[in-house]
């Protein structure tokens, strides 16, 4: 009848619930799913990611303090996870490389219905570097305040913002070649 909150579906899935924590997959699993879409840019990896997050969230559960929204902690290892992931990708590409698109990420794209703006913002944002490319995804994506951006990614708010306004002007920039 009523849902229940984060805290509550935790507490239950660590008594063993699994029901409980099946329903925390299902409440953060399109949002997990998507970031892990736009980091990314293919659906395989994205699931991959997404699996990754789960997987770490369920492992270290007991260790989420209520010190923040589940929410933005979660994020907090979905960065991490993403950071891993370009990590074992790339062994010889620098976090900051942006990688290429490829057409498999439009094909995904289209198989999740995304409209052609959606399918070249993943694109575009495919070519900014890691750094960038999290802060605008946390911001504009998950919502989440430049204070909590800063506490997921180690970095000072300020920094978050520098990282967002450039990646908006490279965003600008492709957007309009894109267009044109």
């Amino acid at each position: 009848m009523f849902e229940k909150t984060d805290e509550q579906l935790i507490a239950k899935a660590l008594r063993g619930n699994k029901s409980a924590w099946m329903s925390l997959l299902k409440r953060y699993e399109k949002q997990i799913y998507n970031y892990g879409m736009r980091m990314t840019g293919k659906n395989e990896d994205a699931l991959d990611l997404m699996q990754e997050v789960f997987i770490s969230v369920f492992r270290n559960l007991s260790s989420y303090r209520n010190e923040g929204s589940f929410k933005s902690w979660m994020f907090r290892i979905a960065h991490f996870r993403c950071i891993e992931f370009y990590r074992r990708k790339k062994p010889m590409q620098g976090l900051d490389d942006a990688p290429e698109i490829e057409s498999e990420a439009i094909s995904a794209a289209d198989s999740i219905h995304t409209s052609q703006e959606n399918k070249q913002l993943i694109s575009a944002m495919q070519q900014l570097p890691l750094a960038q490319k999290a802060v605008v995804e946390l911001k504009f994506f998950g919502q989440f305040t430049f204070d909590e951006i800063a506490e997921q990614m180690g970095i000072s708010a300020n920094t978050a913002k520098s990282r967002l306004y450039g990646a908006l002007d490279k965003l600008k920039s492709l957007m309009e070649v894109e267009y044109a």
